[in-house]
């Protein structure tokens, strides 16, 4: 059986409050609760998570260890909780957002969650589109505020950098690109068949006005995960946010290839010229530029 996520906090709590009793009361649960839950936690799992006195209680080598990884594990909960909760809201919402995919998958869950937690009573609806798409539904007013990847803005829109990414030619090892010393250069990426998101998109846009050139086509994808997938399976080089390939990259799976041409672009958010942006939206664009890449 797994572990649930309030034992995790519990454990977290008790490391804060030094206290199981505060740490019960913190959870709304009684003590006795709290304790039995702890208790359970280290039966099922052979450890000892919590040495008791009546000072307190404090957390053994192992329970801080626990205790680490617990925050990780609720943090990265709270803000998959709020990105659920924007992609899923069936009602109106107080601020309709479009996002680019890769803002969408690993940035905009962070940054929901930071303003539900600055405005509670804010319910956020977003809609997942290329950059092209968020354009369109800005200048449409489907939604208030739009974050996109693309080097091209329309001039009826007024637009903020957020951050800033730049795209890897990932590879797997064994392919002939993983061991070259020398960068690849602009021709020899356009002469070579690669694993592409679609036009319209963000990373397109941004390979293809780098490169100059159309690509020639493994694949063509609508999303990260596929490019990842297809260029770990050898189908050819994949053209990825370095935000999407760096866990890949990390573990050692894909190879970030080293090029003689910028792949860097823009993280922009984008409203209407013809509208002063106001909060929520305007927290959002705050929330967003603190946390830039």
């Amino acid at each position: 059986m797994s572990m649930d996520l309030e034992s995790l906090r519990l454990i977290v709590l008790v490391q804060q409050h030094g206290s199981l009793g505060a740490a019960a009361r913190a959870l709304g649960i009684s003590q006795p609760a709290a304790s039995a839950r702890l208790r359970a936690v280290e039966a099922r799992h052979s450890l000892s998570l919590v040495t008791r006195s009546p000072r307190g209680s404090v957390l053994t080598d192992d329970g801080r260890a626990v205790c680490a990884w617990a925050e990780r594990v609720i943090t990265e909960a709270d803000h998959l909780e709020a990105g659920l909760a924007a992609l899923g809201t069936r009602r109106r919402g107080d601020l309709k957002v479009a996002a680019s995919l890769t803002i969408a998958e690993y940035l905009m869950p962070r940054w929901l969650a930071d303003l539900r937690r600055l405005q509670p009573e804010v319910h956020a609806g977003l809609v997942v589109v290329n950059s092209t798409d968020v354009m369109a539904q800005v200048r449409s007013s489907r939604v208030r505020i739009g974050f996109i990847e693309s080097p091209a803005l329309d001039s009826d829109l007024h637009s903020r950098v957020v951050g800033h990414d730049r795209l890897a030619v990932v590879v797997p090892h064994g392919h002939p690109w993983a061991g070259r010393d020398d960068p690849i250069g602009p021709e020899e990426l356009a002469a070579s068949a690669l694993v592409v998101r679609e036009p319209g998109s963000g990373t397109r846009e941004t390979f293809d006005r780098a490169v100059g050139a159309q690509p020639l086509i493994a694949m063509q994808a609508g999303s990260t995960a596929a490019i990842l997938g297809a260029a770990a399976n050898g189908v050819g080089p994949g053209i990825v946010s370095e935000i999407a390939a760096r866990q890949a990259i990390s573990s050692g799976s894909l190879v970030d290839v080293a090029v003689s041409v910028d792949l860097s672009r823009t993280l922009r958010a984008v409203w209407l010229g013809s509208e002063r942006l106001r909060s929520p939206a305007r927290d959002l664009v705050e929330i967003a530029s603190r946390g830039k890449s």
